[in-house]
């Protein structure tokens, strides 16, 4: 994609559980190559023994030692990623900085699988947590002031039911590849981000949905 005339600002990628930044080796790699300053980090611990918004203070931090005061920047979660990314900008002043916020196959309604665990982060991901009951109770207030957008694969085995991808906000874009780990690889989601990242800046209150 040309991004030429684009406005584009740097691009943050925040991972999800048990993984570290070099699963989004592809999707930098594509974005670098058309044109993106593509920025990522190491949330520690990444096994959900913290909070999911101890992460996003990291986030927070990381946010403030890299960028300039005055830089806007573009988010990109993937999976729990999408959900601390969400504390960021929620709770932790993030809406301030952030212009476009994109969430892959994130639970924003919880998964049944963070019920195979007690680590903290993964009780906060379970359906109907306290923690997310708090985040969603303003999203659509909050999240309608950027350009945000869900992506999320119907055969999710990670995130169960898999359309708790589903948010009632922004633009909501349906990629159907059969594993949780593809969404950051398959071509059709990265199109997805890429044209997501592209997008002039606009107010998406109006929710959008397409498939690819």
């Amino acid at each position: 994609m040309n991004t030429e005339n684009k406005q584009c600002n740097p691009v943050l990628l925040i991972h999800g559980i048990d993984d570290t930044e070099a699963v989004f080796h592809k999707m930098r790699a594509h974005l670098i190559q058309r044109g993106w300053s593509v920025y990522s980090l190491d949330l520690v611990p990444n096994n959900g023994d913290v909070g999911l918004d101890e992460l996003a203070k990291q986030v927070a931090d990381y946010v403030t030692a890299t960028f300039g005061s005055e830089q806007r920047l573009d988010l990109v979660g993937f999976s729990m990623g999408g959900i601390v990314s969400r504390y960021y900008i929620q709770r932790l002043g993030g809406i301030n900085r952030v212009q476009r916020f994109i969430t892959i196959s994130s639970p924003h309604h919880g998964t049944v699988v963070a019920y195979g665990s007690w680590r903290p982060g993964c009780v906060q991901m379970r359906p109907d947590s306290i923690f997310l009951k708090d985040l969603n109770s303003d999203a659509v207030i909050i999240l309608g002031q950027l350009d945000f957008t869900s992506i999320w694969t119907p055969y999710d085995l990670m995130i169960v039911p898999a359309n708790s991808s589903q948010i009632l906000v922004g633009s909501e874009v349906i990629v159907p590849v059969a594993l949780h780990p593809w969404m950051l690889t398959d071509s059709r989601s990265l199109a997805v981000v890429t044209a997501a990242l592209a997008e002039q800046i606009k107010l998406p209150f109006l929710k959008k949905v397409s498939s690819q």
